[in-house]
């Protein structure tokens, strides 16, 4: 049979090719739920939803139910992720200029508390990303790297109550063996999970870190609007020690002038051992550009002091001065020994590739570049003070 080329002279009547891209979904009509106080919910369905080391430079890969947090703690570096994903959207025809506005807030930061996106479908995309990294469809065992849970993001903001997606992310991952998992977060939420926490933990080495600066309720409530008081979370860390499962504090970020004298941090310590912690880490605050308009209004509110030596630590660096990074480093292992904890420096001991890889690694394969927020490391963070006290650590110049 012989082929014959046809040109087609009339194309009436015939049927017209769909687009070759679905049309974009306007964030704007895209909203899952609100709260009174004008908090929204937003829908955010992820291509892929597993970051990897190369993406954002540090020794583990992280995963983020959500981006945004309810929570609204000054310090946070995460902003940068929310405003990423805002710009990508924008750029996308998923947001008008107006609507760009709106989500960025008055002054870029504010809507990273209000507009709250839902990634919604995140068992897909953790199925893809997973069948990728194990090169399989079913579950196997392989060393891997760590999955950090929580490290743009609260896990367990009170959006979890309704979604409930880091419930659905932890299930799926206690169908596999041979993992090192961290789940970080500052809400009392987290031990509704303790008999998934279990079943992950009888085939993989987790930890979960419960997320407190100070025992202080009056400097919660100036730093972090509105997180849960240092009381619940220390009853959840109690109630996942009485479970069986390894749970500890991070003290991060120390906040330079205000939460690193020893009156603070040995209080603390305190607490999380009276409350059943396997350990406690700390590092100091991060200030970044982006976060700066955010915390040292408040910093000036509160310690007025310390604001021009905040800014002038922070002029050229998003890092606490090498020197008193040091000084705190042994300020905090002296009191780890002091209080029966191991003595480390902080979640860098944990997570610096501590699974020596057998066969193929876990995560070898590299997934290519993809649609997620960019490098956002798990919590240090940093900060100076106004009246040196007798024990304080020597704040930045």
């Amino acid at each position: 049979m012989r082929l014959v080329a046809v040109r087609v002279t009339d194309r009436q009547g015939l049927l017209p090719l769909p687009p070759s891209e679905r049309p974009s979904v306007r964030l704007s009509d895209a909203v899952l739920d609100e709260r009174m106080r004008g908090t929204r919910f937003v829908s955010l369905p992820p291509r892929s939803v597993l970051n990897s080391p190369a993406q954002t430079g540090m020794d583990f890969w992280s995963l983020n139910p959500y981006v945004g947090c309810e929570f609204g703690c000054t310090y946070c570096y995460a902003r940068y992720a929310h405003r990423y994903v805002v710009e990508r959207a924008h750029d996308a025809g998923k947001l008008d200029d107006a609507e760009l506005r709106d989500f960025r807030g008055e002054h870029g930061w504010e809507a990273f508390e209000k507009r709250i996106f839902v990634k919604e479908g995140i068992l897909a995309a953790l199925d893809r990303d997973l069948r990728k990294f194990f090169r399989s469809n079913s579950p196997t065992v392989r060393p891997s790297d760590s999955v950090v849970i929580g490290t743009a993001t609260d896990p367990y903001q009170p959006a979890e109550r309704d979604f409930k997606l880091t419930r659905a992310v932890l299930e799926r991952l206690a169908r596999y063996e041979g993992l090192s998992v961290g789940v970080i977060t500052k809400s009392p939420l987290v031990a509704r999970d303790a008999d998934v926490f279990r079943r992950l933990a009888e085939r993989n080495d987790l930890e979960i870190l419960i997320s407190l600066i100070t025992v202080d309720v009056d400097l919660i409530r100036a730093f972090e609007v509105r997180s849960p008081t240092p009381a619940v979370r220390l009853r959840a860390v109690a109630k996942l020690a009485a479970a069986g499962l390894n749970v500890g504090l991070i003290v991060a970020p120390v906040l330079p002038g205000v939460t690193d004298d020893r009156r603070h941090l040995e209080a603390l310590f305190r607490a999380a051992r009276e409350a059943g912690a396997r350990f406690v880490y700390a590092s100091p605050l991060r200030l970044y550009p982006a976060v700066r308009d955010r915390f040292l209004p408040v910093l000036e509110e509160r310690f007025p002091a310390l604001a021009k030596r905040y800014r002038t630590a922070f002029a050229s660096q998003g890092a606490a001065p090498r020197a008193y990074a040091r000084a705190l480093q042994r300020r905090v292992q002296r009191l780890q020994l002091e209080h029966g904890f191991p003595v480390n420096r902080g979640m860098v001991d944990r997570y610096e590739k501590r699974l020596p890889p057998v066969q193929s690694d876990l995560f070898a394969t590299a997934p290519s570049r993809r649609e997620s927020s960019p490098a956002h490391s798990p919590p240090p963070d940093y900060s100076p003070r106004s009246t040196p006290r007798s024990d304080a650590v020597p704040p930045p110049p």
